[in-house]
């Protein structure tokens, strides 16, 4: 759905003149003087509240400025409503298939999981869009009951690799990094599946046992072709931009403006993303988010767990994972500026 205030003469996808640096200078946001540097997001699943949504033709027209990670001219893209369209965009701009899409980074061309695309994109950020590489198929000997992997997925149907914990049996294998598309394990193909799917999938192949992987790699560029990164994230945890407000396009209905996360909010919804990661092996700051506005009103851990249940019910998430999601919340809403208060929750619960 286009996001456009009137009719304007459009430009080349392509840019050709550009400087291969990102330019913010660029960024075209006419109707947005209120918001400095705000963000746009991209979370899929919530639900709008307050006012309606005003009609399209109030509605900002934003261009972003986008590059193949592994070098490109510089592409010009707008009128996305969410991630699949995010990626159909790219495609459009420099002609492939938005299937070749895999993940897109921000400010960075390097696979850098802590500047990973996810919910939210600032007004001034600039996208690198990381496409398929080289496949490779893996025999895997699965020698102890974690593999030490956390598994993301790019909202359009790819889980890949966004950490491997060092020292475990994922990290022994040099051809397998950070970045790496999960195409089938044990010939079971699994495009199209969540990331939760892909690493309880993992977590249930049998101890003591050779599985098969197939893997796809981002291309990468001459100046990307070095020792695999960790996927360690950043000391600042969660990102959720700079501005004073949020563009937040949604998978059903229209963008709409809101205000940026409280330090409630963003503190709650770092602490639910650790524990996602903990007991479930991936790293989701929407799903979090999505949790965190589930349950900062309500009164007592079951109106929270039956709130779960009717919007993220395909997670089946464990009762001891839900309690700790609401002590989590809780921790937030009483030391909102403050280092965790949570107890540790062992690693190996990781894929």
């Amino acid at each position: 759905m286009p996001l456009g205030l009137g009719r304007r003469k459009k430009a080349s996808p392509l840019v050709e003149n550009e400087e291969a640096e990102p330019i913010r200078a660029g960024l075209n946001v006419p109707g947005m003087d209120g918001l400095d540097g705000g963000v746009v997001g991209l979370g899929e699943g919530a639900t709008s509240e307050g006012l309606p949504p005003p009609p399209s033709s109030m509605r900002p027209r934003l261009i972003f400025h986008t590059q193949l990670a592994h070098g490109s001219p510089t592409g010009r893209i707008e009128g996305f409503s969410n991630v699949r369209e995010l990626y159909a965009k790219i495609g459009e701009a420099f002609g492939i298939p938005p299937s070749e899409v895999m993940f897109c980074t921000l400010n960075t061309h390097k696979v850098d999981m802590d500047k990973l695309l996810g919910g939210q994109i600032g007004l001034e950020d600039f996208i690198f869009a990381h496409i398929k590489g080289q496949k490779k198929e893996i025999e895997v000997f699965k020698g102890e009951d974690a593999l030490g992997l956390t598994i993301t997925d790019n909202g359009a149907g790819y889980a890949f690799i966004k950490r491997i914990r060092e020292g475990s049996i994922i990290h022994q294998i040099q051809v397998i990094n950070v970045g790496d598309m999960i195409e089938s394990i044990n010939g079971h193909r699994l495009i199209g599946c969540r990331h939760y799917e892909v690493a309880k999938m993992l977590k249930e192949l049998p101890k003591g046992k050779e599985f098969t992987i197939k893997l796809v790699e981002p291309l990468k560029a001459f100046d990307m072709i070095s020792q695999r990164s960790g996927g360690s994230r950043s000391a600042s945890g969660v990102q959720l931009g700079t501005g004073r407000g949020t563009l937040r396009l949604r998978s059903k209905g229209p963008a709409t403006v809101e205000e940026l996360p409280s330090a409630f909010e963003e503190k709650a919804i770092e602490k639910v993303d650790d524990l996602l990661e903990s007991y479930m092996g991936i790293r989701d700051s929407e799903l979090a988010a999505t949790m965190v506005e589930l349950g900062k009103d309500k009164k007592n851990p079951d109106e929270f767990a039956e709130a779960l249940d009717e919007t993220l019910g395909d997670f089946a998430f464990p009762d001891e994972f839900v309690f700790d999601v609401w002590g989590a919340i809780g921790d937030a809403k009483l030391f909102p500026d403050t280092t965790s208060t949570l107890r540790s929750i062992p690693f190996d619960r990781i894929t």
